[in-house]
């Protein structure tokens, strides 16, 4: 039941230098099903699956929703001018950073971890199942929150951001060892000073005491998601719908199967993604996760390799760069 189908293409004109471009490329071109048709007919995507649902079960606590006082409300902390993607520094800063990375020969893939990891990738994570009152909700939210029916409470947004985070870590346990687990650590570290600001701005914890105990839980909660993931991603659907509906659905007893199989499918459908990028594309966070109002197929073994062809020869013309700064090297590889 649970079994995920990403679509066979035609071969294809596209020639997107990334994968999730290459993949919105195909959607876009509108591909025929190469599968036996009888068992897949045009591949939906993970929302148009869910709102196929019959059961009629209102969201659990849907008017709940977190108590924020907008007044108070905390910008992302990746949303500070300082860690923006468009951020310029002045140029006396620039070059100054610059003869530092050259003085003392710094690894910029370590460094890189925490501007991408603990910023970049944990402002996506965090976005993605983000609600505040009274305001509108993003297209993933919608889908958690409207179409699986999932309760509006901080809980449920950790869920959302931890599964999102799982995701992730997937992909950087692939990495080089001492890289992988440096953006792992930025990742969680910024997750976790992120929700002790957000208890005493936006739940109103008062009590420090108070505010350790709700930390010791999630970290609880964000380990034994992970360890229920990988459970399921390395066995079957079945295992992996089974930690989802735990974790995320809260094991909850009238939950929607057709809602779980969405789940799965929008979960393999983002690993499927990061499993065609390279080391150097992820860790200079060319990532972005795939909304679930999209589909995503798979590529046929010709498109798979132009795509990679492009990112090698992008890769390598920039390694060949006489002019490319300390800042913007890196020994990642760019054709795995």
């Amino acid at each position: 039941m649970f079994r995920t189908l990403f679509v066979a293409n035609k071969a294809s004109s596209c020639s997107a230098s990334t994968p999730l471009k290459a993949f919105r490329c195909l959607a876009r071109a509108g591909y025929s099903v190469k599968a036996n048709r009888e068992e897949a007919k045009e591949l939906e995507s993970p929302e148009e699956l869910a709102q196929k649902s019959k059961l009629k079960a209102k969201p659990i606590d849907y008017s709940n929703n977190a108590p924020v006082n907008p007044k108070k409300k905390r910008p992302f902390l990746s949303g500070s001018k300082y860690e923006s993607r468009v951020y310029q520094l002045p140029k006396w800063k620039e070059a100054l950073g610059e003869i530092v990375i050259r003085s003392f020969n710094l690894d910029m893939d370590k460094v890189r971890a925490g501007p991408v990891a603990g910023s970049y990738y944990y402002a996506l994570c965090k976005e993605q199942g983000l609600q505040f009152e009274n305001e509108p909700l993003s297209t993933t939210a919608r889908f958690f929150y409207e179409d699986l029916k999932l309760p509006r409470t901080f809980s449920q947004w950790f869920q959302i951001t931890i599964l999102h985070e799982w995701i992730l870590f997937v992909r950087m346990r692939a990495m080089p060892f001492k890289y992988g687990r440096n953006y792992q650590q930025k990742l969680v570290d910024r997750t976790f000073s992120d929700i002790e600001l957000r208890l005493f701005d936006e739940m109103n914890v008062n009590s420090g005491r108070i505010a350790d105990q709700y930390l010791k839980d999630f970290n609880s909660q964000l380990r034994g998601a992970v360890f229920a993931y990988d459970e399921g991603l390395f066995t079957d659907d079945s295992t992996l719908a089974a930690a989802i509906w735990r974790n995320l659905f809260g094991g909850r007893k009238n939950v929607d199967m057709v809602h779980l199989e969405a789940t799965v499918r929008y979960v393999r459908a983002q690993i499927y993604v990061l499993s065609k990028m390279s080391d150097r594309e992820f860790a200079m966070g060319k990532f972005k996760f795939v909304s679930p109002d999209e589909t995503v197929y798979r590529l046929t073994a010709q498109q798979e390799a132009e795509m990679k062809e492009n990112v090698k020869r992008k890769y390598e013309e920039m390694d060949r760069n006489p002019d490319l700064l300390p800042s913007e090297r890196s020994k990642l590889s760019y054709d795995n």
